[in-house]
């Protein structure tokens, strides 16, 4: 939701493409990942290690919303300044969901199953 927010915003204030583009790619991923997730298509698709692609998209999202958020900030216009507020709560969000995924995840021992009793 904070990336939709942020997308919009920079929509609204017809900010640069650069603004505009990172956020809604970082949109479409995010809820690209939810359906992974929401439709258990990655027990389906498991030559993929899924945790370890979201954990790698986290960190480069991360990476170019400190780059492209900071350059709006700086910006006067009030949408845009908006949005860049918003993006740099997206880049803690980022960080925080990479953390999170990287302390769940093991490399060497058995993998968690959650399975209803």
């Amino acid at each position: 939701l904070v990336a939709l927010v942020t997308f919009l915003c920079f929509v609204a204030s017809r900010s640069r493409g650069a603004y505009t583009a990172l956020a809604g790619m970082e949109v479409v991923i995010t809820a690209l990942f939810f359906l992974l997730y929401l439709l258990k298509l990655d027990k389906k698709l498991s030559w993929l290690f899924w945790p370890l692609a979201d954990i790698f998209n986290s960190v480069i999202a991360a990476l170019f919303l400190l780059i492209v958020c900071l350059f709006a900030v700086i910006k006067t216009d009030n949408g845009t300044l908006a949005g860049g507020v918003f993006g740099l709560v997206l880049l803690v969000l980022c960080v925080v969901d990479a953390v999170l995924l990287f302390r769940k995840i093991s490399f060497d021992g058995p993998r968690e199953r959650n399975t209803a009793k």
